[in-house]
């Protein structure tokens, strides 16, 4: 006698077929994975460390400043971004259109591009970067495509033009040459000043005005898909008869947070009464993806803080607690909650009088401590969210540059060009090393491939910062070699915020095609044993 078709014997079949093949992919260890991208997990990749801007490195033990691993040659042009890192190779750009790879062991230039024409100086309404305007905004890498994008501002047919450019990180070679210049803008009036980020497949980046804000320009952010077509874009100041609104954040990137929503401060409007309508200048503004304007924040004062070029000019720090802290010109620090921005003075706390100067670029955020970017000196506020509210924790008037924390120490470079190593708890100095001037106003140490890079005007000088537990390998000058272990630091004070981890496991589609065949075998299967008992399919 044939025994009945149990289907739902069939059905368990098809169903652990599957959830075997799924499984395997999850559990296959990191190195087994031929077809996944290999990322370094030493590699410093966009401004600050981190899609969120959050400038700190907790994987180094120490930085040894007592003498530089190496200083690289004199490259073509000024610096005016941050290092970045990956692979063993350190990358670097110039106002000369040109991207430098250098060796991570010897500073010596493994490949150069150069892809444009610079912009003279001259050619341009105002500005204060001379003689030559090229690469000013920090660059990107993406690791998944070996691709390193940055903006160059070129010399066409006699008038500028801004390129976002994706070279490839082994050759150089370009990979992509996309205009990118906003819709109806003028391309000299506007400066490309801001780092650059990732986001959703899109190279995020701002626009801003040249130094003295003359012309007409309007302040963008611009999200250009990494292997091209047509760029999104978010304008400031876009009703008619209206302009300015500069995001240039002292030359940091777009903050971008777990969500894929993008923050980013906006600059001094020509709207000048609040008997006008408000332009979205002044203000801490959050963006989808898509740059579609979600929310907005402004201080009350914003109609005279544009008359008086008193604006917000720092990437917003945001805090894992749901705070977002932004400063600026006026000196001022506010308290902001990330899910309730508010709109015009809709801050749940305010600390004034800071330092005595700007407070422009990124700033590094341990817990609930935020390290501002202060011109006159690094600055540390307390944060506090029941009740809300700022304190000061100290100001000091040593370097000046946007703060990087690692191995314990708040790193900063002033524009005597001298690197200094803060105590995060009193802002002392412990360490310090000439590195030779800076080309501008905002220059930041970057940490990677076991080295603290800081960058002069056209040099990079890089120091040991081994990994803890790990050990550095130094030469002296007679040609000995010490090898030292390296130990954690004691100091538990340096949590950095969670970041997107880049995916271990197999690519999205290959997995859901395994899963698919996996099915597919279970329910062959399945059927070949309903046919051999007699059963029937349908």
């Amino acid at each position: 006698m044939r025994r009945p078709f149990d289907k739902a014997r069939v059905t368990a079949i098809c169903a652990l077929c599957a959830l075997t093949v799924s499984a395997l992919d999850l559990a296959a260890p990191p190195g087994a994975e031929a077809q996944s991208p290999s990322f370094d997990p030493s590699a410093f990749t966009v401004y600050h460390g981190d899609a969120a801007g959050s400038g700190v490195v907790a994987s180094i033990s120490a930085v040894r400043t007592a003498q530089p691993v190496w200083t690289s040659p004199s490259l073509d042009g000024q610096i005016f971004g941050e290092p970045l890192a990956d692979g063993g190779r350190v990358y670097v750009a110039t106002e000369n259109d040109t991207v430098y790879a250098l060796s991570a062991a010897t500073g010596a230039i493994d490949w150069s591009r150069h892809v444009g024409t610079p912009v003279p100086s001259g050619s341009l309404p105002c500005g204060d970067i001379t003689p030559e305007v090229g690469i000013t905004g920090t660059p990107v890498i993406d690791q998944s495509r070996s691709e390193i994008f940055l903006v160059a501002d070129e010399f066409l047919d006699g008038s500028p033009s801004h390129h976002l450019i994706g070279l490839s990180l082994a050759s150089g070679a370009v990979e992509l040459n996309e205009r990118v210049d906003p819709p109806g803008s003028a391309p000299a009036a506007i400066l490309q000043r801001t780092g650059l980020t990732l986001d959703a497949g899109r190279v995020v980046f701002g626009f801003g005005g040249n130094y003295g804000d003359c012309s007409t320009y309007h302040g963008w952010v611009v999200g250009a898909g990494e292997t091209g077509g047509t760029p999104l874009d978010f304008e400031v100041d876009s009703a008619a008869g209206d302009d300015q609104g500069a995001i240039w954040m002292g030359g940091a990137a777009p903050a971008v947070d777990n969500e894929g929503d993008i923050w980013v401060e906006a600059g001094n409007g020509s709207v000048k009464s609040t008997a006008e309508a408000y332009d979205d200048s002044d203000s801490v503004l959050e963006l989808s993806s898509s740059l579609r304007l979600l929310q907005y924040f402004a201080p009350s004062t914003w109609a005279s803080d544009n008359a008086s070029d008193l604006d917000l000019s720092m990437e917003p720090a945001l805090l894992t607690d749901g705070a977002v802290v932004a400063a600026g010109k006026s000196r001022i620090a506010f308290l902001l909650n990330r899910t309730h921005l508010g709109g015009i003075g809709g801050q749940e706390a305010e600390l004034g009088s800071l330092c005595s100067n700007d407070i422009d670029g990124g700033s590094a955020v341990i817990g609930s401590t935020v390290y501002l970017p202060c011109l006159s000196g690094v600055v540390a506020i307390a944060v506090g969210v029941s009740p809300p509210a700022l304190h000061l924790r100290w100001s000091s008037d040593t370097g000046g540059g946007p703060p990087l924390v690692a191995a314990g120490l708040v790193w900063t470079i002033g524009q005597n060009g001298e690197l200094y190593g803060l105590d995060p708890r009193t802002g002392q100095v412990r360490q310090q090393a000439q590195v030779g001037t800076p080309a501008n106003h905002f220059p930041t140490p970057s940490v990677g491939d076991g080295l603290l890079l800081a960058p002069s005007s056209d040099r990079v000088v890089a120091f040991s910062a081994p990994a803890a537990g790990g050990t550095t390998t130094t030469t002296g000058a007679g040609g000995g070699t010490t090898t030292t272990a390296t130990t954690a630091p004691t100091s538990t004070s340096t949590t950095p915020r969670p970041t997107k981890a880049p995916s271990r496991g197999l690519p999205t589609g290959l997995s859901a095609l395994i899963v698919v065949a996996g099915v597919a075998i279970g329910g062959t299967a399945a059927w070949l044993i309903a046919r051999r008992r007699g059963g029937r399919t349908s």
